[in-house]
């Protein structure tokens, strides 16, 4: 009686990423070695920083965009807009009292960060509108009124 280690089967530790490299590697071979990698991991971590999350939604008059910005002081962000492009920029600090060896875990990202999103239609840069509350960052964006939606009477 022969005695064989067990072995869990492959689908036991399905990993995602690396079906994408796999995924990769054959497109890479087929098309004669170009480089079908995708740019996050060819970058470094320090350089691929970090975004907030935001939702963007249409109210009749206006745009609103959320952020998500926990743990960022409302005074280390900068709201501005140019021409369709809403720009949120800032920075999460990391606190002063841990140093880096007393971590055990770290998976919340500090440092700077830059989100620009264009806008569906032009807004009124002048009259925009930021909120700040429990680390969501509101901006009420208002339509131009070219933007807005125009009723057409019918004659008859």
């Amino acid at each position: 009686m022969v005695l064989e280690r067990w072995r869990p089967p492959a689908t036991m530790y399905w990993r995602p990423s690396r079906l994408l490299e796999e995924t990769e590697r054959l497109m890479e071979e087929a098309f004669g070695g170009w480089p079908f990698r995708t740019t996050w991991r060819r970058m470094p971590a320090e350089e691929m920083g970090w975004a907030p999350s935001v939702e963007m939604y249409e109210k009749e008059d206006a745009f609103i965009v959320r952020a998500e910005l926990p743990g960022v002081n409302k005074d280390d962000v900068d709201i501005s807009v140019t021409g369709d492009i809403l720009t949120i920029k800032g920075e999460r600090k990391a606190p002063q009292e841990v140093k880096s060896e007393e971590y055990h875990r770290c998976e919340v990202c500090y440092g700077p960060f830059s989100r620009s999103i264009p806008m569906p239609a032009s807004v009124e840069a002048g009259k925009v509108e930021a909120s700040y509350s429990n680390g969501i960052l509101e901006i009420r964006l208002p339509k131009a009124k070219e933007a807005m939606p125009h009723r057409i009477q019918i004659r008859a």
